[in-house]
């Protein structure tokens, strides 16, 4: 498994562009340095910032008599931003900003909807981004295709989380779906084993959402648009997974025991037996009265995709985030199972916890599941369940030197868990916006996550300058976990002004 560790450097706001070598850490300026002119007093360096910043005076009046425009509401997030009241408490940040860096924040906070890199023609290296060969040569630096796919397929959950808040309690009449080239085919649908008093509906009967056994946590949606199938070179159907959204789902998060897997002939005293977490499990294989089981509804829907569209090139991938990213990976572990002449299966997923032990990493891999899995190296989650971390080759070189003893500790432990597939591995303190001591829910945070991979380059590289994606929504959402340099008083004064005219959800991912 590839596993990437950024190296946390910090860098000079004034350096603009670097050509990034994949042997070393040293960083070569592709153009001279732009260095402000000794003469310019601070004060002057301020106006010229205030400048940069400054929002016609009729934004505001316009917005007051309702702006017709989406473009004049995002403005006013910017228009109080007043770096003079930040200044006794700014300087020194202030001074390492340069005009031009703060013309490209005005860009990413103003930007009325999402700005996506060019949408290349990928048939002729589909496979290799689906993982054909594990994605070797493409994460470290970061493919800038298999960049835009990742973000893409994060936006496939963030649909479902999205999805999911529009009605909890029932099933969401219209999915939102990022890509306007796939259409749902069908919703899914999970029931939770675990079983609560009665009298807590009756305690809190407007959360009754929160203890219903089945509940809404995804889709599956297909590809019908022709030009769309021809630039990526088959037809793809996208299976998109929310995370942790029920107190039923919270109580099968916390049965963390492995359960083996169902097998033609089971042998229970087997140790070598692949096994999973048992509420993840649960939540995958429960069926109830009213609803087949997750496995079973998304079993039938693929095998009646891959009949449908027979005879085309098909791929499969599967993504989700948190709890999604977990039964993601057993549901890729079924199509390849149970779906005759199933597709290559591949999962993208953010923030996933360990699923199983190593033989089902291993039962993975033999049936040719590719997993890319996207970590956040400060989210806890991606770190639980299990007693011993396994991934590491060297570690795992170590305990067969220490005659096995760890590995038959491991193999009787019903807590030896081990990660599957290959890393891409981000990192909260690249990011020049966000804090280096951002809170946990910050680092569990799936647009938190698609804003570190929309901006990585490669592990010793910085944060990309030319990041495409809006920093409007990260504001929203986790406002108290970015720099106070783009949060000031004004600045958080203007965001009910966008919140007022629904242009941004509440955070799905929190």
């Amino acid at each position: 498994m590839q596993t990437l560790t950024p190296n946390v450097e910090l860098f000079h706001a004034k350096r603009r562009h670097f050509t990034c070598s994949t042997q070393t850490s040293t960083f070569i300026p592709t153009k001279p340095l732009s260095v402000f002119p000794a003469t310019k007093n601070n004060r002057e360096h301020l106006r010229n910032l205030e400048n940069v910043l400054k929002t016609s005076s009729n934004s505001i009046d316009n917005f007051n008599n309702k702006v017709s425009s989406r473009q004049d509401k995002t403005t006013t997030l910017l228009g109080g931003l007043n770096l003079a009241r930040l200044w006794p408490q700014m300087k020194a940040a202030v001074d390492e900003m340069s005009p031009k860096n703060l013309k490209r924040l005005q860009r990413l906070l103003s930007k009325s909807s999402e700005e996506r890199s060019p949408k290349n023609k990928l048939g002729s290296k589909w496979r290799e981004l689906h993982g054909s060969n594990n994605w070797a040569g493409l994460l470290d630096p970061l493919d800038e295709d298999l960049r835009r796919e990742l973000v893409r397929y994060g936006e496939f959950v963030q649909a479902a989380y999205q999805g999911f808040h529009s009605d909890p309690e029932g099933s969401p009449r219209d999915v939102a779906l990022p890509d306007g080239s796939y259409k749902v085919t069908k919703s899914l649908y999970a029931t939770s084993s675990v079983r609560l008093p009665k009298w807590i509906d009756d305690v809190a009967p407007d959360l009754r959402w929160m203890t219903k056994q089945t509940s809404w946590v995804g889709y599956v949606a297909v590809c019908d648009d022709p030009k769309e199938i021809r630039r990526m070179g088959r037809r793809e159907i996208v299976i998109a997974l929310r995370g942790t959204a029920t107190l039923l789902e919270w109580s099968e998060n916390f049965r963390p025991n492995l359960v083996s897997m169902p097998e033609p002939k089971p042998d229970p005293s087997d140790p070598t037996r692949p096994k999973v977490e048992c509420g993840f499990n649960s939540l995958y294989t429960t069926g109830s009265q009213h609803a087949p089981s997750l496995a079973d509804s998304l079993v039938a829907e693929i095998s009646r995709l891959v009949d449908l569209y027979a005879g085309e090139e098909l791929s499969i991938s599967v993504t989700g985030h948190s709890l999604g990213a977990a039964i993601a990976l057993l549901a890729a572990d079924d199509i390849a199972e149970r779906v005759p002449h199933a597709p290559p299966v591949s999962v993208f997923s953010f923030g996933g916890p360990r699923v199983g032990n190593r033989e089902f990493a291993d039962r993975l891999d033999s049936k040719g599941v590719k997993v890319l899995r996207v970590v956040n190296s400060q989210d806890v989650v991606t770190k639980v369940p299990g007693i011993f971390a396994d991934n590491d080759k060297n570690k795992q070189g170590q305990n067969r030197n220490n005659g096995g003893i760890r590995e038959m500790v491991e193999r009787n432990n019903p807590w030896a868990y081990s990660h599957v597939g290959a890393e891409l591995r981000v990192d909260m303190k690249m990011s020049p916006y966000l804090k280096p001591n951002a809170d946990v829910a910050c680092c569990h945070d799936l647009e938190a996550y698609l804003h570190l991979v929309d901006g990585f380059l490669a592990s010793n590289c910085p944060f990309r300058t030319n990041a495409k994606r809006s920093l409007r929504k990260l504001l929203d959402e986790q406002r108290s976990n970015v720099k106070v340099l783009y949060t000031g008083k004004s600045l958080r004064r203007n965001r009910s002004y966008v919140l007022d005219y629904g242009d941004v959800l509440p955070s799905p991912s929190s």
